[in-house]
């Protein structure tokens, strides 16, 4: 009998000590958080400030009446000006300080180096400078580390997730953030056009944010994906319990999402969801403007997630479609042949409208002004995110992303961000920057194949050349419109929606309905100044000989097929 309790009690001593084992594995797995407990949601002011912010190229040339935002370069540094506390900062790139001999071409590479700049001097105002990034060597973060006081944490997304990050965001205070897709390089402040939005005085979602980076940044020094993660980085919001805050003045539904899919802690919505949840909740027009659109996983087999839910808008439900691809070195050819399959779709059938234009800026046989855009407006709500649409993206790669919808009954409709991210769809799409994908005319976006005479012809052929505006939401024939560029004038199309939005865009400073850039501490002289500036830049530039282009860095990076 005494044998027996013996075993029995080895038996339950052996068992203890499992569970004992087991949950300290699950404790070290677990994503260490570092600083004081944070704010709960029902704490945080929901009055929040968002401005569209933009780097348009100095060689890309749009109309003085087109619709233009705050520059990128000035929302960033106005979000420094705001910093008392830390700065966080998640980008795949660091190179603000650019040679001599680029900064001698582009002018505007200057913006990175003030930015820089702008960064050191944190450590004077006693700001905590907080970066999360990649596996790579970078003189100017490591300069940053030794002698600026900054905290880096690189994450090793190849032996986590065999992917790469992504993620470009900014969280100042855990109150003001950015999130687009520009990163940390002065190419994304000259050369590349870039799109993202700063809000100011937002804490609800910018503790979200907060709670992205702080993941990725308990991640240095992993090799594994932690079995669960704090509940301290558990969302306030979600798709199916977004946050209701009042936006510019209107009540606005929103939320963060992230990728990929083993970052994602309870409650967290992937960018998937986001994506699917936007297009699905779409009843008139679904406008996309991304680098890469490509439903394959790893070249291997077709990936559905997101086409499948084009499909279903087009046939189901009579959505109007846009994509807007860019045309560069590594655009797949197989991006051509995904298009047209979703074009034949259209083909006889009423009430179904699929278009596709590619966008690049052809200058003496090479393709420069890269638009770096990841966004999607439909008539109700927006995203915008860090990834392409390629099916690996999702599942490997790390990114972030924003939701903003409005509810049906919005009053002032013509003044949220919605409108305002759909006018800058529209000024790209009509722009003869961007050309339709044509039968027997498929462009190759390289610079040693492409067809010239496709991009020649959409820049200069005559107004009847053009495509015209289709879809369910057009409302008759739009009237010309001189526009202005370098080599003399060309007719455009727009129309009094357009036009609406343009004057909206350039007297969002001065017209009280919509005082924004004040609300957030920016100066209306501040940003004329700035304006007159790029105006005059971009003007000395467009008389530059062609010849300074085709050498220049930007180019180079073209040729060389890198981000």
């Amino acid at each position: 009998m005494s044998f027996l309790q013996s075993q029995q009690k080895c038996i339950v001593i052996f068992a203890l000590v499992c569970c004992f084992a087991v949950l300290l594995a699950l404790i070290f797995s677990a994503v260490d958080f570092w600083g004081e407990d944070e704010e709960t949601e029902e704490e945080c002011p929901r009055n929040c400030s968002i401005v569209l912010v933009e780097n348009i190229p100095a060689d890309m040339l749009f109309s003085d009446n087109s619709t233009f935002h705050l520059p990128l370069s000035m929302g960033l540094n106005f979000l420094l000006d705001k910093a008392q506390e830390d700065v966080e900062i998640v980008s795949p790139q660091w190179f603000l300080g650019p040679s001599d001999y680029e900064s001698s071409f582009y002018p505007a590479a200057r913006q990175g180096k003030d930015l820089l700049s702008k960064l050191q001097e944190l450590k004077n105002k006693r700001i905590q400078l907080k970066i999360s990034t990649g596996e790579f060597d970078s003189a100017e973060l490591k300069a940053l580390e030794d002698y600026h006081d900054a905290k880096v944490h690189k994450v090793n997304m190849t032996a986590l997730t065999k992917g790469q990050l992504h993620s470009s965001f900014w969280v100042v205070d855990r109150k003001h953030f950015y999130i687009g897709s520009a990163s940390m390089d002065w190419r994304s402040l000259a050369t590349k056009k870039e799109l993202g939005v700063v809000v100011y005085d937002c804490k609800p979602l910018a503790l979200d944010l907060h709670k992205v980076f702080n993941l990725y940044w308990g991640l240095q020094y992993k090799t594994f994906v932690p079995t669960f993660w704090s509940k301290r980085l558990f969302p306030f919001f979600n798709k199916d319990k977004p946050g209701n805050l009042v936006i510019n003045r209107t009540t606005l539904q929103t939320y963060i999402s992230s990728s990929p899919a083993a970052f994602i802690p309870k409650d967290r919505s992937s960018d998937l969801e986001a994506i699917s949840s936007v297009i699905s909740g779409a009843s008139h027009f679904i406008y996309i403007s991304v680098i890469d659109y490509l439903p394959l996983l790893r070249m291997e087999s077709y990936w559905s997630r997101i086409d499948g839910l084009l499909r279903e808008a087009l046939i189901l439900r009579s959505v109007h479609v846009r994509l807007l691809i860019s045309c560069w070195e590594e655009t797949n050819p197989l991006t051509f042949n995904f298009i047209w399959s979703l074009k034949s779709l259209c083909m006889e059938k009423a009430n179904c409208s699929l278009e596709a234009k590619f966008f690049g800026l052809q200058r003496d046989g090479g393709l420069g002004g890269m638009n770096h855009n990841r966004f999607m407006v439909t008539d109700k709500a927006i995203y915008i995110g860090n990834l392409d649409w390629v099916g690996e993206e999702f599942g490997n790669n790390a990114g972030a992303g924003l939701v903003i919808s409005h509810p049906a009954n919005v009053t002032d409709r013509n003044f949220t961000v919605v409108e305002q991210l759909r006018a800058v769809f529209e000024r790209d799409w009509f722009s003869h920057y961007a050309v339709p994908l044509q039968a027997n005319k498929t462009p190759v976006c390289t610079r040693q194949h492409v067809d010239v005479s496709v991009f020649s012809k959409a820049s200069h052929a005559p107004y009847g050349a053009q495509p015209g505006r289709t879809g369910q939401d057009d409302n008759g024939p739009a009237p010309l419109r001189n526009r202005h560029k370098a080599d003399g004038p060309t007719l455009d199309r727009t129309t009094p929606h357009e036009d609406g939005l343009r004057k909206m865009s350039s007297q969002s400073l001065t017209n009280e309905q919509v005082p924004e850039e004040e609300r957030a501490g920016i100066k209306a002289k501040d940003l004329a100044d700035e304006r007159a500036r790029v105006k005059n830049w971009k003007q000395s530039i467009s008389e530059d000989p062609p010849g300074r282009w085709a050498e220049s860095s930007g180019f180079r990076e073209m040729a060389n097929g890198s981000l």
